[in-house]
């Protein structure tokens, strides 16, 4: 029903919609054909000749509705004038306000949802994940993937001077073994990682995971990143991988 970010489903939310409408349409309908035309003609001409008061008590739903409706007309000629008000009365004062106003920082926190990550480039994924190391209070965290990058797409250093070099893989399907061998094989000899690392969107296979354990290589799957990309640091989502149940 709800998606991994909190959404509810846009298919589902369409169908809900669609049989609300429906549901509207068909009252409306029986209301309009029915209701209605016995009004006009039957009731409202017996009001011409009737007391208003005994008509409106006589016909609770048409009593109810019209006060209703009064009662939203008037909140709503309220409202609209008070809204006006206030936005005639904040123009004359922008320019004071705006001079004397304390600055308002920007939240320090910087979160992706999955939905941005997917829908991102594969350069856009890197610099995010770059930007994500930045927000953990990695030094120097910046994004080198292109053509010959040996399998390092995003450098960076942690407080204690340790270098992580992490491999970014915006994959539709899980990534394979052959790909982490790859990497471990150029992660230490060719880029020197004290930390190597590989981020997958849609997470590893059996395989992979295995070999990764195997050569000290941490793997971030979509949990992990969905973890990481909502404000846990890496680190924490990495320990709390490989403590014991």
């Amino acid at each position: 029903m709800f998606d991994e970010d909190g959404s509810l489903d846009p298919v589902l939310k369409f169908i809900l919609w669609f049989i609300l409408a429906v549901a509207i349409a068909k009252v409306a309908w029986q209301w309009l054909t029915a209701d209605v035309w016995h009004w006009v003609s039957v009731d409202v001409w017996g009001w011409v000749s009737e007391d208003v008061w005994g008509w409106l008590i006589g016909h609770p739903w048409w009593f109810s509705l019209i006060i209703l409706g009064t009662l939203v007309l008037l909140c709503f000629v309220v409202f609209s004038d008070r809204t006006v008000y206030a936005d005639y009365s904040d123009a004359e004062d922008t320019e004071e306000e705006y001079a004397t106003a304390p600055v308002t920082e920007a939240p320090s926190v910087l979160t992706f949802r999955m939905k941005q990550l997917t829908a991102m480039s594969a350069d856009g994924f890197e610099q995010a994940c770059a930007d994500l190391l930045a927000r953990d209070g990695f030094v120097r965290a910046r994004r080198v993937g292109g053509s010959g990058d040996l399998g390092a797409d995003v450098v960076a250093w942690d407080p204690d001077d340790r270098k992580i070099v992490v491999q970014c893989k915006q994959y539709a399907t899980p990534v394979a073994s052959g790909a982490v061998q790859k990497f471990n094989g150029t992660a230490v000899p060719e880029h020197s990682a004290d930390v190597a690392v590989i981020v997958a969107l849609n997470g590893f296979t059996k395989p992979a995971t295995d070999f990764a354990q195997r050569h000290n290589i941490v793997l971030i799957g979509r949990p992990e990143l969905k973890r990481w990309a909502h404000g846990e640091h890496l680190y924490a989502v990495v320990d709390e991988q490989h403590s014991p149940a």
